[in-house]
This record gives structure tokens, sequence and C-alpha cells, in this order.
């Protein structure tokens, strides 16, 4: 072998044999720009598939095959990646709805939320849901699969009116057909006009076992609700204003499955937790998988005061919430 084959330089400035670098380029060229496969390139060049793998692992290392991944329209990588670091969470999915109108965003946060949820599930996945009218826009996404060994329980009893789309019975019964999956279902109202009555109900064995897989689920698929008189928590008359205006006293900015929270995602007590049949914050936010989903100017300080607390670890919403979020996060930072 001459000099010249011995003192050539490869991107990282390390010196390599030529005559091993040819090679590194030859099997690099096969496997990424001729698409053969690793046993075929050993066929080829009589190497076993586990030296091909090898050599294919030393060509990325020195730099012979460099990767770029170009991000499709209308993805926001750049967005979900930022939020994501600032906030600590497994996953962000950022989506652009088709106009400004306030009932376009649940439509464009339903199929993506609905893409996380199936590819989060496993063969014996136990999953909790709430309620809300974003999570029947999910469940109206979903696609009709077969997953019999998956329990979907329902985290929060019945709030809204017995066969309204956001009911969390319905919701939880919707979700588990279209699956073809195991509901568990909380026979209680979410609810009630008594501390009193909710201590007994959850005494109720039934409730009690319900209560208790939901809060040992791996998934959970949560709303993030806002304070505002257009909320569903109003549409549905489960508050009224004075409960308005006391929460939001306490210093309330939004709720998960009517667990209110602070601005950094404290709970907040109330005579409303007291009378209600469901999951704490504290048992929602020790299930390993929470995916948020939530967008529009109104939930801006919900949603954050969500993911500061560590309520939810995956956040699906829309870019112009996503920029608002970032943004908060900035501000706080000069102040």
């Amino acid at each position: 072998m001459n000099n010249n084959e011995q003192n050539n330089n490869f991107p990282d400035g390390q010196p390599i044999d030529l005559a091993l670098g040819r090679l590194l380029f030859k099997i690099a060229q096969a496997y990424y720009e001729h698409g053969l496969t690793q046993k075929q390139i050993g066929e080829r060049y009589g190497l076993s598939r586990m030296k091909v793998s090898r050599l294919l692992k030393q060509a990325r290392e020195l730099q012979i095959v460099q990767i770029t991944l170009y991000p499709m329209e209308p993805l926001h990588a750049d967005l979900e990646q930022q939020l994501e670091e600032r906030f600590d969470l497994d996953e962000a999915i950022v989506v652009t709805p088709d106009d400004d109108k306030p009932e376009s965003i649940p439509r464009a946060l339903g199929y993506p939320a609905a893409e996380v949820l199936l590819r989060s599930l496993h063969e014996k996945s136990s999953m909790m849901i709430t309620w809300g009218s974003t999570l029947a826009a999910v469940v109206d996404s979903l696609p009709v699969e077969s997953w019999p060994e998956v329990q979907v329980v329902q985290g929060l009893g019945g709030l809204s009116g017995p066969g309204s789309p956001t009911n969390a019975v319905d919701l939880t019964r919707r979700i588990a057909n279209r699956l073809r999956a195991k509901p568990l279902l909380l026979a209680s109202p979410g609810y009630v006009g008594r501390k009193e009555v909710r201590d007994a109900l959850m005494q109720v064995p039934a409730v009690v076992e319900v209560l208790e897989a939901a809060a040992a689920s791996d998934i959970a698929l949560v709303g993030i609700g806002a304070p505002t008189e257009d909320g569903v928590v109003f549409r549905e008359q489960i508050l009224d204003e004075v409960d308005l205006e006391r929460l939001t006293a306490k210093g309330m900015v939004g709720d998960i499955a009517l667990c209110f929270f602070d601005k950094d995602g404290r709970p907040v007590a109330d005579e409303v937790s007291d009378r209600l049949v469901g999951l704490t914050l504290d048992q929602i936010r020790t299930i390993p998988r929470v995916i948020g989903v939530a967008g529009g100017d109104g939930k801006v300080k919900a949603i954050r005061g969500a993911l500061l607390g560590k309520l939810v670890n995956v956040l699906v919403t829309d870019d112009k919430t996503a920029g608002m979020l970032l943004e908060s996060v900035e501000q706080s930072k000069e102040m």
C-alpha cells in the first residue's frame, strides 16, 4: 500500500486507510442510495451481515454518511422541539387549524391526538379518559381497530347529561367500541350536591375499584379546561358565575377533569373538589404517559399551568397557542 493510501483524512480530521474508506463508501452508497439490504451487500462484497452492520455504523461515525431530516410541511418541528425542551415534555405535537374559528381547534387536534394515542398503546395497556368537547373530537378521529386486551377506564364520574358527546361515560364507551377494547365504567355522577354524598359514593366498592384502576393506568387522555363562560363546565351548567369568581379569586387558571389548579399547576382547594367523584391531580400526575389535548387563546394560561405542574407530559396543541406558550416563558424570564 502506498503512502497516498495511508494519509487520507475524513471530515472529522481523522486519518484512515484509503482501502477501508473506499469499502465504507461503497457499502454506505449501496445501503442508503441503492436501497440494498445488509444481506445483499454482504453477498456482493463477501461479508457477513453483522460485519456490514458494523461498517455502516463506522461510516456514520466517520461522517461518510451524514443524515439530514427535512420535515414535511406544514409540520412544526422547531416549535415542537422548543416546547419539549422548555417544559420538559416527552413529546409535543403542534398543528395548524384550517381557520381561526374557536370550533376549528378541537377538530384540528383530534386526528394527531388520536394518532399519538394509538402508537402509545400496547397489547395490554390500560388507558384512562376524562371528558370534554376536545376529547370527543379525538374519539371521533379514531379508526376502528382491534385491541381486545386493552382496558379503557373512566376516570371521572358523569358530568354532562346522558347521551352528551362530551360525557365521560359516553366517551369511554365510544373509545372502547372504536378500539374493540374493554370499557370500565364509573357508575357515579361526577359532581354531587354535598360533600357527604361524595364521601358515601367514595366508599362504594364498585366506585373504588374503577378509580383504583384509573389511577393505575399507564396512559391517560385528558383535556385541559379554562375558566371561561363559554367553557364546557358552564355550557353544561356544572358551575356558575359565583363558582367562577370564587375559584378565580383563589388563583385558579384551569382544570383537568374538574380538578382545579393555579398558574404553577398546584391544586386549588375549593368546595367543588369536595363534591367531585374522580381522580385527583396527584393521581393523574403519576400516570406514566398523560396526553393533554388543548388549544386556543383562552387556554394558554391553563395549558402553561398544567405544563409547569407536570400534570401532562405529552401535549397536542395548535401553532398559535404553542407560540404564546413559548412567549410566556420568555416573558417570565425577563421579570
